[in-house]
């Protein structure tokens, strides 16, 4: 299905991952992995989406992640708290996270490339600012939430990103990747051109703050299509994870 926004993904099972591990002590601090990649081959350290509302966990990134580790990645999907009015909670979280899983996964040492969808992207961004992990080789951010200014004005998720910051998003720039400096390592951002969700203008506004970034655009593309490993999306977001590998 092309440029309509195909929710399917969402409630279709993917396969269990090879393992489950805690990196901290409440019930949300795990992350599911898949086994093994390739020693050549970096950590895909994965933030799912969801506008950061809590029933949107890592589950629906179950197809994805294990299409990923067939194509030779070891990865880690993270879950974080989702709790409105708090995204320090779920900032803290993807911190603990990145100074714990990788070393709990064994990663290898090609290092790590950071992958998030949607709200995910907006976390990835910002953490290769205000957390890189060491190794971290670049970012792959999928639709991302790049953008809270625009997000918030043009309503995006019916309010998520005010339910998100407990606020306009102007009180919390310091979590607005536009408005932070470049992150270490390659960025490249993934957006459909019929994204109707997370408008392709939130990445091109990115794009436009920070010039090393990368913006790949595909056509006949919506939001959830680049999360599908049966897409026509899905070869275009393999070779932006490879290439931010390299």
């Amino acid at each position: 299905m092309t440029g309509v926004m195909d929710r399917s993904i969402l409630s279709r099972p993917g396969p269990a991952p090879d393992r489950v591990l805690r990196y901290g002590p409440h019930p949300d601090h795990v992350a599911d992995v898949w086994l093994p990649g390739t020693e050549e081959r970096p950590l895909v350290f994965l933030l799912h989406g969801g506008f950061w509302r809590p029933r949107f966990d890592r589950t629906h990134t179950r197809l994805m992640a294990a299409a990923l580790r067939d194509e030779g990645w070891t990865v880690a999907s993270v879950e974080y708290r989702r709790e409105q009015g708090n995204p320090d909670a779920c900032t803290g979280d993807v911190r603990l996270a990145l100074e714990v899983v990788p070393g709990e996964v064994g990663a290898p040492g090609a290092g790590i490339v950071l992958v998030g969808h949607s709200a995910g992207g907006q976390l990835a961004l910002w953490a290769g600012v205000a957390c890189p992990p060491p190794g971290l080789r670049g970012i792959v951010a999928l639709a991302p939430v790049a953008d809270l200014v625009h997000a918030y004005d043009a309503n995006l998720g019916n309010g998520a990103v005010a339910e998100f910051l407990g606020g306009p998003p102007g009180t919390r720039p310091d979590l607005d990747p536009v408005r932070l400096p470049a992150p270490a390592g390659k960025v490249i951002l993934v957006h459909g051109a019929d994204d109707t969700g997370v408008p392709p203008a939130v990445s091109e506004s990115y794009v436009d703050a920070h010039a090393a970034a990368k913006l790949m655009l595909l056509p006949d593309v919506a939001h959830f299509e680049l999360i599908d490993p049966g897409s026509a999306a899905w070869t275009g977001v393999v070779a932006a994870v490879a290439q931010a590998g390299r």
